[in-house]
């Protein structure tokens, strides 16, 4: 399937509110329910797949039977992309990684606390509060899905290292206003 970028939608908040009330009822007590990625900014072009985090004490402390009652399929223990420099334990990195059986949508389960927790917030509330930083990015994923339509690795071998530039200047920014993590969306 071809990557195909979107112009944004209202939609897209409609459709995590959804979601996001399935979630609860699959999710462990405790657990931070948040929309993030670029169908989490408004403005912000996207691909058509909703992208959600569940923060929870402990990986081991999901239910797969109840994630898939509500509709989400587990996929397998993942690792996210750790920024070039960084040395980091594994643990700071994992995640489980479920797809919605219905309406795309992928849910990203990270543990609080962990830096691979922290980043995708932190990004969509920096780009939230930079809209010439988010028309830029938006920019750039334009001309990678038309550069590489059919190939994902190549979208997101480009992509990723984009997101590590971008970080630097959210850094900053968070140390400056003096950010915090949102309880939850």
């Amino acid at each position: 399937m071809p990557i195909e970028i979107l112009p944004p939608r209202q939609s897209w908040i409609d459709d995590f509110i959804i979601l996001k009330q399935a979630l609860l009822r699959a999710a462990p007590s405790g657990a931070a329910i948040h929309h993030i990625g670029s169908t989490a900014v408004a403005g912000l072009p996207a691909k058509d797949i909703i992208d959600i985090q569940v923060s929870v004490d402990a990986l081991d402390l999901i239910d797969d039977a109840a994630f898939e009652r509500e509709g989400f399929k587990r996929r397998a223990f993942a690792t996210d992309h750790c920024p070039p420099g960084l040395d980091l334990a594994e643990g700071e990195l994992r995640k489980l990684f479920f797809k919605s059986t219905g309406r795309p949508a992928n849910i990203h389960i990270r543990e609080k606390g962990r830096f691979n927790q922290r980043y995708p917030l932190l990004c969509r509330d920096f780009l939230r509060a930079h809209p010439t930083a988010a028309a830029a990015y938006g920019l750039i994923k334009h001309r990678l899905a038309g550069y590489f339509p059919d190939n994902v690795d190549a979208y997101y071998d480009i992509k990723d290292p984009v997101f590590d530039i971008i970080m630097e200047g959210a850094y900053d920014w968070a140390k400056l206003i003096g950010w915090s993590e949102p309880p939850g969306d």
